[in-house]
């Protein structure tokens, strides 16, 4: 959350790294929606052996803040940061797509993006029918957002990392957080029942997370999950930090970080 962070956390790439992950093609700066400011873009990361004409399936890094408030405290917009750059390329290298994007109004831009995808799946070399979703802290609720779009029939998983989660049980925790950190609440309102019941979640956890009352959210979604039966799949990281993809280089943090990349594999390559 970029109240909580300093500027050397753009530039912290993830703390795994896999072979092929350096050879990786990347097209930047693809323009998906025109702004009266300026046009918003994506980065889309493909593997080595990519080529012109095939389709593969693709993971959407969803942002849920915008660039603005980004780019003012961070010094760089979203897709930039090195966690992110190093994520697509750990994607692409694993055989999927993964894009990254810029955001003004997280919410109605995540849905550009996705319409665009849609839209433009061939050229991109994307399997529209088998998208997943990557989210991490403040940008989980508009993750969960675009999971509870009725029509988004396309998704075939989710990785929620460290997130902050729903309001439920009469809480505003969410709300709170969102007020303080500047990530819009999409799922002001919602519950787990409104999650599609047969879409499989990822929940990494990290057991020492320092945001106030985040864990707090998550431990409540949970439960609420599971006494819905929703199929998640939840790896606690217990001695770990907020962001510990990128702040904890350990081998429990590396685990995890390959428990998501099969979990993403399993879930969208066997699916193509």
């Amino acid at each position: 959350m970029p109240e909580a962070a300093s500027t050397d956390i753009t530039k912290k790439r993830v703390v795994y790294r896999f072979p092929g992950m350096d050879s990786v093609k990347v097209r930047r700066d693809i323009e998906y929606r025109t702004t009266e400011a300026a046009p918003l873009t994506m980065d889309v990361y493909y593997p080595f052996d990519w080529k012109e004409g095939e389709q593969l399936p693709a993971v959407v890094f969803v942002a849920g803040y915008s660039d603005v408030g980004f780019q003012r405290i961070l010094g760089c917009k979203f897709k930039e940061m090195a966690s992110y750059a190093s994520w697509g390329q750990l994607t692409a290298a694993s055989g999927m797509i993964a894009i990254t994007y810029s955001a003004v109004e997280p919410e109605g831009d995540t849905e550009a993006l996705l319409e665009y995808v849609r839209k433009e799946s061939a050229r991109l070399g994307i399997d529209e029918n088998n998208i997943g979703i990557w989210a991490c802290s403040g940008s989980v609720p508009n993750a969960l957002s675009v999971l509870m779009n009725k029509d988004r029939n396309q998704m075939k998983c989710a990785v929620l990392c460290y997130g902050v989660m729903l309001d439920l049980e009469g809480y505003s925790s969410t709300a709170e957080l969102a007020k303080r950190f500047g990530f819009v609440n999409a799922c002001a309102g919602k519950s787990v029942n409104d999650l599609p019941p047969d879409l499989p979640l990822f929940i990494a956890r990290a057991g020492q997370d320092e945001m106030p009352h985040l864990n707090e959210t998550l431990d409540r979604f949970v439960a609420a999950a599971l006494a819905c039966n929703l199929p998640i799949t939840v790896a606690n990281h217990a001695s770990a930090p907020h962001a510990f993809d990128v702040m904890d280089d350990s081998e429990t943090s590396r685990e995890i970080i390959k428990q998501i990349l099969a979990f993403m594999r399993v879930h969208l390559l066997a699916a193509s």
